[in-house]
């Protein structure tokens, strides 16, 4: 009886000796490889045994810290030149070194299946993979994950771009960082966070669309969703067991297998408002970075009119949690896709395309037009670097200060003269020009607005239209179609963003 009573009390003290003596750890985006931001206040965080010591240091900076009564700690060092390699040591009651630690430049790239769309299913593929060795441009991707509250770590680990570690990373992200990295000369870390086929609200956190009314909506319909959801599964397990039984008969004859059923929108599914916040952004946040770069749009073009809320209310949202102040936003405008449409017509991509040119109104942010360099059959389109070219043309511009050409022509203001209207534009002081001969694109209404097609010149920087079918013109679109036949661009080779001088409500106002 003595020995057992000895032995639980010396298991019990080995309990208490194991408590208080808890290993220091940290999470996954900070790590072997990792890029941190150059910048006077570089958050480096973890666990640990409450009231620990914790000392973090790289180079010749050091900082110490204790961990709260729930063992979190956070440090932040001042790193005010780009280099590397380092070591990073962080000490408690362990020690973890970190090896091969750069200081740079990071950006986050996140959206839906535009930014995941991976460098092997670019054009240039195999040459573009073959020549992807870039040691000091490191690469983070973070685990796909929807989650019903912020989660505080995720899964992944910093690589070094090289052949083999780029095949599968975001082509959109990768050609964007290289530009910057050749550009600018330092090492650059991209954190790659998407998912294909989801809306905006699935990147916003719960608290901020909650608070808005004109968002509210959104946690309305997925409540409702979520409603008719038990129903909605057991229809499609029915189903489901009916097409495995006629699956099976297809196949033992020798016939084509029908169609497997969709499965309903569950609670687990990514489009959940919130869900991606909480499970791939939440994670990463507070890292260091310079900015993020955004690809998204086409699930949310059926409610164009309240993605001109949403999406700065989602941008607002991340700077707010990341607490850096107004980072870069740079995002990608929806490129051209779908039919040509032989006669000016309403539609949900144009007004999209709106939405996010209104979006610009927000300090820091920057816009990519892509309106040339889509595919009317495939609304992935494989030219990338284009893309991400355009993106980093914003950043050298806006967040480092370049002198370089970074936007296309932005409407500005009209003017009616007589039977025609002239077009004022932003990025234009150099020039305009029509690619591939007489410029295209252009539509004009009078009262009625009924809009018809119309001839358009350049006069300098700005642009003069007109038609014959309209005596008393009011109003100009360019570029109003989901898939438009425009060709206007600045001298410096960058497109125009599609526009309307007029404000009626378009088909997707209300929904």
């Amino acid at each position: 009886m003595k020995r057992l009573m000895f032995s639980v009390i010396v298991l019990i003290l080995l309990g208490f000796s194991l408590l208080a003596n808890a290993d220091v750890s940290l999470p996954a985006i900070i790590g072997d490889n990792m890029v941190l931001q150059k910048s006077a206040e570089v958050p480096i965080w973890g666990k640990a045994d409450a009231g620990e010591k914790v000392t973090v240091s790289i180079g010749d900076q050091r900082a110490v810290t204790t961990a709260d009564s729930n063992g979190k700690w956070m440090v932040k060092l001042s790193l005010l030149e780009a280099g590397g390699s380092f070591d990073v040591n962080i000490v408690g009651n362990n020690t973890i070194t970190l090896s091969n630690v750069l200081v740079g430049e990071v950006w986050v790239c996140s959206g839906q299946s535009n930014m995941q769309w991976a460098v092997k299913s670019s054009l240039n593929a195999e040459q573009e993979i073959a020549e992807a060795k870039y040691p000091k441009l490191r690469l983070f991707s973070v685990k796909r994950v929807v989650a019903d509250e912020p989660l505080k770590d995720t899964e992944g680990s910093w690589v070094e771009c090289s052949p083999e570690t780029i095949e599968w990373f975001s082509a959109a992200g990768y050609f964007f960082g290289r530009k910057l990295h050749q550009e600018l000369d330092v090492p650059v870390g991209l954190i790659h966070t998407s998912w294909g086929g989801t809306p905006a609200e699935s990147w916003t956190s719960k608290p901020t669309l909650e608070s808005d009314l004109q968002l509210k909506p959104i946690l309305n319909r997925w409540a409702n969703l979520m409603e008719k959801y038990p129903e909605a599964k057991k229809q499609y397990d029915e189903r489901l067991a009916q097409w495995e039984k006629d699956a099976q008969k297809a196949k033992e004859a020798g016939e084509k297998e029908p169609a497997k059923p969709w499965a309903p929108v569950g609670p687990d599914h990514p489009n959940k408002p919130a869900g991606l916040y909480n499970g791939m952004i939440a994670p990463v946040v507070p890292y260091g970075i310079a900015g993020a770069i955004w690809y998204q749009g086409e699930s949310n073009a059926g409610r164009a009119y309240e993605y001109r809320k949403l999406f700065p209310a989602m941008i607002a949202d991340w700077r707010r949690n990341w607490g850096q102040g107004d980072f870069t936003f740079l995002f990608v405008q929806l490129a051209n896709f779908m039919k040509i449409d032989p006669q000016p017509v309403e539609c949900a991509w144009a007004e999209l395309r709106e939405a996010q040119l209104m979006t610009l109104m927000l300090p820091e942010t920057g816009m990519a037009v892509t309106i040339d360099i889509g595919e009317a059959n495939n609304i992935h389109p494989k030219n990338k670097q284009d893309v991400g070219n355009r993106l980093a043309l914003a950043a050298l511009a806006e967040t480092y200060g370049l002198d370089v050409p970074y936007s296309g022509p932005i409407y500005d203001s009209m003017m009616v003269q007589d039977n025609k209207i002239r077009l004022s534009f932003k990025y234009a002081n150099e020039g305009l020009t029509a690619k591939d001969g007489e410029l295209k694109g252009f539509a004009i209404a009078d009262q009625d607005m009924k809009f018809v097609w119309a001839k358009a010149v350049i006069d300098g920087s700005e642009v003069v239209v007109w038609s014959p079918k309209i005596s008393r013109p009011v109003a100009v679109r360019y570029g109003w179609a989901n898939n438009p036949q425009c060709n206007l661009y600045n001298t410096f080779g960058l497109p125009a963003s599609p526009f309307r001088t007029d404000s009626l409500p378009g088909i997707t106002a209300g929904k």
